[in-house]
């Protein structure tokens, strides 16, 4: 600060001239000159999408999805893509990117590769590259490189209808109707009647009385009154423009003489035009609602177009106008960088359908579809892996993976994209085969799963296997059910799935790991739930988040496709006091608590992994690590399974805590338990049975409830139950070594078994239906197991012996090695 003087210096001292040069200097001088901004690189927290491709990723598909995190003050970003870390060559690169993603139009070939981005601002300052990361493309990577904007825009029609179906398609398809479409066209063709003396009510549904405003984002009120209309109005809203595209499709084709199918249309569509594109079905209102008018909108809008004058067509402009921004303002940007969503997770196809149907019409349609793109290329799906596995649940995946099928159509139809030749996609309908082989009730994990059963996959899993040209997947879809076409006028659209040979999965393992969300599915056959025995075990990467919100390390386990040992609980409301308290708390599954608390809830901070997998004819054996799951309340938590086909499954949990602690070791079935005493529980459903042997630690306190707390709402009317074995003294490490035995009523195995205490830990042998297993667990990290001669540094060593007495196997797990 300058000092001032009694009068002013009409000339500055030379330090001040210095000052104010420098001064000028960094305010005219050139950007080029001025500081970068700097980048933030900071690594993905939970939630986050985080950067794509991970730094020293595999990536099966070519090229990969480059996502990275979005940047302050960015206005625009510039990819690059090298074979060397130094970038002395760039193979490619794109500039003026607008989204923090990027997926090339060129497919890279096999090999390892770099890459880095850098952002400019609004005054056109560049910053510093990012860190670089580098990835590696497999050999036998997919190729599926994304249309640049231009030639992707281009490639949707210019004249109406566009959604699964071209202009140029309807003749065609006006002859099919009349040949191998007519059977499924003859149901649309009753249906008009139908809609024709009955048509449906489009009166608005209601806004929410006043104190029962939606949850942040369109979600349910948390009231019952607020619940009840929040679904009641996404129903109306269903009922209100499906008839409209059943009624203006068959106008198109030709099979409605008097017109009155168009007229009927035309009027139903107008007045659902007339609802407040801001009252209680917009998006950011009713989110349900919202996705619903959406597609349904758009579809019925398009092949109604012939039906409209201008002025009713510029009437549906503005309202979809409205409704569209609404959605893209709530997922653009953060969708791209948190995409953690369920619900938004369908929303972003469904603005797509928006912009397919508008595009030329609506002046935002263009970056609408460009963002859904970009979202399909660089986001989705989230909630699973390359295996084929997914978080949320088999029941939130038959149901998403239905709705995508119809943006999956859409794309092909609309811009040739096959979706369907992405990793993912060509390998989900394993999930189903493993966790429901055909005749088994029960969907493990996730909401909503739990009484679900193999015969509600068949529609999913027969057009899956013809999208795939899958015959695993058709002959399931035969086993499970028989194939029902849908009656919706947009099923018709996507046309006759082609026909795929079923071929029974007798070449496949009967046991798969879906590594990448954490579930192991263990099973004796895949060819008949009703002989399987299968135990499924869930240590999750993506943690508790959404509808997949069981506990890390969790297991279920049936046998002969009845459920024995369950999660309980259910969803009577979304966050209620019992999904919350109950179904997220770890009590609810087949888990362990400490002091009886839970693992930390509803998060992806806890996320678990399977550490190691093994799979064969003989037996299974699963590594599960849940070390975060407790948050502080615990440093370690690994579960490791033994599955002895087709009899017994060894579990040997090990859990370490900070301070001694008690544990409560939970199980819980449908039925009251028989309990004799920790070594003698039985449990049964119908004629199948199994018999628990908790081994160690000795002493446990047992209690067996039919309460839930907090129980669920009044009208669900179930009733489990659940056992809790509680240690006697507090420790700070605790093994816990339990058997399961499998039977069918009036067929009991030997229960016998014995343990005892080694220098390196335990030694188990329990007798089989033939013959016994001998098993030996370390306790200690560098601890040598030591079993009938055999000296392994292993977690766990095996050996099987026959009747007679000899050795018919012998493995080391984690690591195998061969030990015949």
């Amino acid at each position: 600060m300058f000092r001032q003087g009694p009068r002013l210096a009409t000339t500055p001292p030379p330090f001040a001239s210095l000052f104010l040069l420098f001064a000028i200097a960094a305010v005219s001088l050139p950007s080029c000159y001025a500081k970068p901004p700097a980048v933030d690189d900071t690594p993905r927290r939970p939630g986050d999408w985080g950067f794509h491709p991970g730094d020293g990723a595999a990536c099966r598909r070519t090229p990969p999805g480059f996502v990275w995190r979005p940047q302050r003050h960015a206005s625009s970003y510039h990819l690059q893509i090298s074979r060397t870390p130094e970038f002395q060559k760039v193979e490619y690169e794109a500039t003026g990117i607008g989204f923090n993603c990027h997926c090339s139009p060129k497919a890279l070939a096999p090999g390892t590769w770099y890459w880095r981005y850098r952002f400019a601002n609004a005054k056109g300052q560049r910053s510093q590259w990012s860190k670089t990361r580098s990835f590696r493309v497999e050999a036998e990577a997919v190729a599926f490189p994304m249309p640049d904007r231009p030639e992707l825009l281009a490639r949707v029609p210019k004249r109406h209808p566009r959604t699964a179906i071209r202009p140029e398609d309807v003749d065609e398809l006006r002859k099919r109707v009349k040949t191998d479409l007519k059977p499924q066209y003859d149901v649309l063709l009753g249906r008009c009647k139908e809609i024709l003396s009955k048509p449906p009510s489009t009166v608005e549904p209601p806004k929410y009385p006043e104190g029962h405003p939606p949850l942040l984002g369109g979600g349910p009120p948390k009231s019952q009154l607020g619940f009840k209309m929040w679904y009641e109005s996404y129903h109306r809203t269903i009922d209100a423009l499906n008839p409209v595209g059943t009624l203006a499709l068959v106008n198109l084709l030709g099979g409605d003489e008097k017109g009155e199918y168009g007229r009927l249309a035309k009027k139903l569509l107008m007045e659902v035009a007339a609802w407040d594109p801001l009252g209680s079905t917009d998006y950011r209102y009713n989110d349900e609602s919202g996705m619903r008018y959406a597609f349904g909108f758009s579809r019925a809008y398009t092949l109604a177009y012939h039906l409209l004058t201008e002025a009713e067509r510029e009437k549906c402009r503005q309202v979809m106008r409205v409704r569209g921004d609404r959605m893209y303002q709530y997922l653009y940007p953060k969708h791209l960088w948190r995409p953690y969503s369920s619900h938004r997770n369908r929303s972003w196809h469904y603005l797509g359908e928006i912009a397919v149907a508008f595009r030329g019409e609506i002046p935002e349609a263009d970056d609408w579809l460009w963002f859904a793109m970009n979202v399909f290329y660089n986001v989705y799906p989230v909630w699973c892996d390359d295996d084929g596995g997914w978080h949320e649940g088999i029941a939130y995946w038959r149901r998403y993976m239905e709705l995508f099928t119809h943006w999956a159509s859409i794309m092909k139809a609309t811009m040739g994209i096959n979706a369907y030749q992405l990793p993912f996609f060509s390998k989900t309908g394993y999930y189903a085969m493993y966790l429901q082989p055909p005749g088994t009730e029960g969907g493990a994990f996730g909401d909503l799963s739990a009484k679900t059963t193999s015969a509600r996959n068949c529609r999913l899993l027969t057009i899956l296997a013809a999208q795939a040209g899958n015959p695993h997947w058709q002959w399931y879809a035969n086993a499970v059910g028989k194939y029902r076409p849908s009656k919706s006028y947009f099923a018709f659209l996507q046309g006759a799935l082609r026909k795929v040979e079923p071929e029974p999965p007798t070449d496949l393992p009967s046991s798969r790991c879906f590594r990448g969300v954490g579930l192991a599915v263990l099973n004796t056959s895949l060819l008949d739930g009703t002989k399987n025995v299968e135990l499924a075990l869930k240590s999750d990467p993506f943690g508790s988040l959404s509808c997949g919100c069981d506990a890390q390390n969790s297991f279920v386990f049936y046998a002969f496709g009845k459920r024995l040992l369950i999660r309980t609980g259910c969803r009577d409301a979304w966050a209620s006091a019992h999904h919350a308290g109950w179904v997220w708390h770890t009590k609810s599954t087949n888990n362990i608590t400490i002091n009886g608390q839970s693992q930390k809830k509803h998060t992806a901070d806890v996320g678990g992994k399977i550490a190691s997998f093994y799979t064969s004819k003989d037996c299974d054996y699963v590594l599960a690590k849940a070390d975060k799951a407790y948050g502080p309340l615990a440093k370690r938590f690994d579960r490791q399974v033994l599955f002895v086909k087709p009899d017994l499954a060894v579990i040997c949990d090990r859990i370490e805590t900070p301070e001694p602690a008690r544990f409560e070791w939970w199980l819980h079935a449908l039925n009251e338990m028989d309990v004799r005493d920790q070594k003698a529980i039985t449990v049964q459903n119908g004629k199948a049975l199994c018999r628990v042997s908790l081994l160690a630690p000795t002493g446990l306190t047992i209690r067996q409830t039919d309460k839930f707390e907090p129980p669920p709402l009044p009208k669900y009317k179930m009733r489990q139950w659940h056992l809790s074995a509680q240690t006697a003294e507090p420790t700070a490490c605790c093994e816990f070594i339990t058997l399961i035995r499998p039977y069918r009523e009036g067929d009991p195995p030997s229960f016998d078994s014995s343990i005892e205490q080694t220098p390196y830990g335990y030694r188990l042998k329990a007798a089989l239906r033939e013959g016994y297993v001998l098993v030996g667990l370390r306790s200690a990290d560098d601890a040598t197991v030591e079993l009938e001669g055999l000296k392994k540094k292993a977690a766990l060593v095996a050996m099987r012996f026959d009747g007679k007495g000899s050795r018919s196997w012998a493995r080391c797990f984690p690591q195998e090695e061969s030990a015949e």
